[in-house]
Parts: C-alpha cells; sequence; structure tokens
C-alpha cells in the first residue's frame, strides 16, 4: 500500500514541476519579447525623427538680418491748410435799394472752387454786382466824389490795374480821374453805377441853371452900364450893379463846381470785396439764388496755401527749417511736396473764444484751439484749391543717412558696463560675438551702425535682438 501511494505522490509531483517550469519558460519568453521590442525601438526611427535629430537643437535667442539702406527718420504729425487771406462776403444794400422785401441773390456768377482775378463778377444781390478788387483794406465806407483817404488810393490803384486810368487825380482824392475811371469799370461789367447823390441828378441841374441866370444878369447889368455911357439916363450906378452882378456868378460857379464835384458814380460798400492778392478762390458758395441775404453768402480765399501744424515739445527738437514734407489729403487723396519753412520758438497756449454762443443760457466751457509750436509748411508747389481748409497728413523728414547705411533693430544695440554699444552678432554655428558700433540716424525702429573696426558687421549677418520665451 505504501509503494503504491508513494508512487503516486511522485507522479503527483512531476507533474506540477512540469507545469511550472512551463509557466517560468513563458515568462521569460515574455521578458525577453520586451526587451527585444524595446531594443527595437531603439534602433528603428522613422525618416521625420531621423531628421529632426538630425537638425541643430532650437534657438534660444531671438535674432535679426543686418540690412544695407537708405534709413529716414520721419515725424508724422497733423496739419490745417490755410490761405493767406479768407474773407466772408456778406453783401449789405441800403434800405432803399431792398425795398420791402429784403435783400434777394438774384445772380450767382461764380461757384465753389472757381479761380478768381481782379474784377471779377462774383454775384447780383437785387439787381445790383458785388465784385473783387484787388486792396489790403476791407471796406468799411461808401466812396463817393470829393472822398479821400487810404481806401480811395487803394480803389484808384485797383481801376488803373484793370486799365481804367484816373487821370490827373492826386493819389487818395475822389476826383473827376477817378469817376470817370469808376464808370468806365462797371459799364466793362455790364452795370451802371450808383449816383453819389440821390436826387435824380436834380441839385446839379439847379446849380447849372443859377450858374445860367447869374451869367444872364451879369450880362443885363453889362448892357446898361454901356448904355449909361452913351445917354447918361439910366437910374441907378450901372457899375454897381454889374460888380454885384459878377459876384452873383461868382458864386454860382462855385455852388455848381462844388455840387458837380459830389456828384458822379460812387463805390458802395457792398458791391466791392478787395482781396490782398490774386488769384484768389471761392472756397464755397452759402447762397442760393431767390434767397435772401442772410449771414455769409460766400467765402473767398486769397494768398498761397499753406499748412500750419502745432507739435509737442519732444518733437519741436527734432524740426528745422529745410526739412522735406509729405502732404497727404486722406479726403481727396491728393498729396504734395513741401519744406518746413518756420518752427516757432515759443510754445502757443490754446485759443479761447470770448463769450458763449448765441442762446446759450450760463458760461458754456471756451472753446480751444491748437497748442503746441507752431510749423509753418509751405508747398513746393501751389496746392490744389480743394486742400483749402482741410486737415492733411504730414510725414517731415527730421533725419535721414543721406546714402545707404548698415541698419539694425534698435533692440540690437545694447551699452556695455565698459561704456561700448555694442551688438551681438551670431554665426551659424551659435557662437556669439560682441562687435563695437558707432550709432547713427534712428527711424520707424531701427538705427544706422558704423562697425568700429572696418568690416567687423556686414549686410547679411545675424544680430541677437531678444530671448525666446
Amino acid at each position: 500500500m505504501s509503494d503504491d501511494n508513494s508512487g503516486t505522490d511522485k507522479e503527483a509531483d512531476g507533474g506540477f514541476g512540469r507545469r511550472r517550469r512551463w509557466v517560468v519558460a513563458v515568462a521569460v519568453a515574455a521578458l525577453l519579447l520586451g526587451a527585444a521590442g524595446v531594443g527595437a525601438s531603439m534602433v528603428i526611427k522613422s525618416p521625420a525623427q531621423a531628421a529632426a535629430e538630425a537638425g541643430a537643437p532650437a534657438e534660444d535667442v531671438l535674432t535679426a538680418a543686418v540690412e544695407h539702406r537708405v534709413l529716414v527718420s520721419s515725424v508724422i504729425t497733423r496739419g490745417q491748410v490755410r490761405a493767406g487771406q479768407t474773407v466772408n462776403v456778406s453783401p449789405q444794400v441800403s434800405a432803399g435799394e431792398e425795398g420791402a422785401t429784403g435783400a434777394v441773390i438774384t445772380k450767382l456768377a461764380v461757384g465753389a472752387h472757381d479761380v478768381l482775378r481782379s474784377g471779377r463778377l462774383l454775384m447780383e444781390v437785387s439787381g445790383r454786382p458785388v465784385f473783387v478788387l484787388r486792396g489790403g483794406l476791407p471796406v468799411y465806407r461808401d466812396l463817393r466824389p470829393g472822398s479821400e483817404g487810404e481806401d480811395v488810393e487803394q480803389l484808384q490803384k485797383a481801376l488803373r490795374e484793370l486799365g481804367h486810368p484816373t487821370t490827373s487825380d492826386a493819389d487818395g482824392t475822389f476826383g473827376a480821374g477817378t469817376k470817370a475811371a469808376l464808370g468806365s469799370f462797371y459799364a466793362s461789367i455790364g452795370y451802371d453805377p450808383l449816383p453819389a447823390q440821390d436826387d435824380d441828378g436834380e441839385g446839379l441841374k439847379a446849380a447849372a441853371a443859377a450858374v445860367r441866370s447869374a451869367e444872364r444878369a451879369l450880362e443885363d447889368a453889362k448892357d446898361s452900364r454901356s448904355a449909361a455911357k452913351d445917354d447918361g439916363d439910366v437910374p441907378g450906378d450901372p457899375r454897381k450893379a454889374v460888380e454885384r452882378a459878377t459876384e452873383d456868378l461868382d458864386e454860382a460857379r462855385a455852388v455848381h463846381a462844388e455840387v458837380l464835384a459830389k456828384s458822379g458814380p460812387m463805390l458802395p460798400a457792398g458791391e466791392a470785396v478787395f482781396l490782398k492778392s490774386f488769384p484768389a478762390r471761392v472756397n464755397a458758395v452759402q447762397g442760393l439764388v431767390g434767397g435772401k441775404v442772410s449771414g455769409t453768402a460766400m467765402t473767398l480765399s486769397s494768398g498761397r496755401l499753406v499748412v500750419q501744424a502745432h507739435v509737442p515739445e519732444y518733437q519741436k527738437g527734432l524740426l528745422r527749417a529745410g526739412q522735406d514734407v509729405e502732404i497727404y489729403s486722406e479726403v481727396s487723396g491728393v498729396s504734395a511736396g513741401a519744406k518746413v519753412s518756420r518752427v516757432a520758438d515759443t510754445q502757443t497756449a490754446p485759443a479761447e473764444e470770448s463769450g458763449v454762443a448765441a442762446g446759450a443760457e450760463g458760461g458754456g466751457a471756451p472753446a480751444t484751439g491748437p497748442s503746441g509750436y507752431l510749423v509753418q509748411i509751405t508747398p513746393d508747389k501751389a496746392l490744389d484749391a480743394r486742400l483749402n481748409g482741410q486737415d492733411v497728413r504730414l510725414t517731415i523728414e527730421a533725419a535721414s543717412t543721406g546714402g545707404k547705411a548698415l541698419v539694425v533693430p534698435v533692440t540690437a544695440i545694447t551699452a556695455g558696463a565698459d561704456g561700448r554699444t555694442v551688438v551681438t552678432v551670431r554665426a551659424g554655428s551659435g557662437a556669439q560675438k560682441r562687435v563695437e558700433i558707432r550709432p547713427g540716424t534712428s527711424g520707424d525702429g531701427f538705427v544706422a551702425v558704423a562697425p568700429v573696426v572696418t568690416n567687423a558687421l556686414r549686410a547679411g549677418d545675424r544680430v541677437v535682438t531678444g530671448v525666446r520665451k
């Protein structure tokens, strides 16, 4: 019995051993396969992975190329296009001319942007002309025969310029020559001048009649004196009668001369607009034919168009007379070349308008004008009249390298502890070297540089501008 059982136990032990050996073999095989996989994964690589590992490691700095070009430093600001003189035409006519309906625009002879010459008809108000003449003094009174002053002299010069001589009249005296010239001018624009004396000439007729009557009385007195010499039977004193008749005639002639001097054509203040220079321009026409005159009917400007800008102090130091300027209008797309003609030495304070708007209650905040340093811009050629009054962009060339220079970003320049100004050049291998430079013109984020050591810096070199984060 015992022998049989022990045999059976041996068989059982043998079976268990075989199973254990099989499990161990499987485990060992798994370990071997895993190790083989790891090894294979370390040996087998994709083409992309192989290319990536073959390249240089990622850079940790930012670089930019050194350029060889012209560098311009510019100041960009805004400016206002203005004329040397701007005049608002607000025609005024006398109550007698207006009639019951008031002043009415009966004709417009020019339109917006028209170019004007001296003597040009602008409009017609209640049948009367309004025209432009050359002159710097504004009209402030009617000019009549016998008037004297600088405004008369201005009128005389304007008439002579248009080919209407004032002959023997002294400058500043409205005499017979000026009357003839004024009448000739009115005829040239198709109108009759208004008479200086609003009596249909009755005063002059009466003075002339008084002269004729005095002349006849003197003739009669002389005849009586001759008759007295012949027969001596003439009542009274014939000689005294002649003397008195002569005095009466002289007085009548003096009155007639005075009336005659004050009669003739006049220049009403409401019919003439004086501008300092020509050609002039029509900026805008506000009036309408058939509409009553109320306020400004037309705006004119004369003189060369210029541009005025106001810049802050930090820009003022960059500007000087003679610098090139580009004028550009975003509204019309017009651009033009110009130059800085003047930079003010003192700052302009904000302009305050006196009073408040009509109808406003209380004291509102005063309007403010431009402030800063005034910069006067003069165009190289006459500007398009359409730009008058526009706000335009100004690009002022504050500095330039003149020719091509080595240029680097401003962020590439550093100052070392030793006081030297340098840029750091990075080679393709990643090696870096410091190159001492002398900085020059700057603008648009770049600086023109010159290496202290010749050829130590060349176009195409890569300079460090920052560190990659």
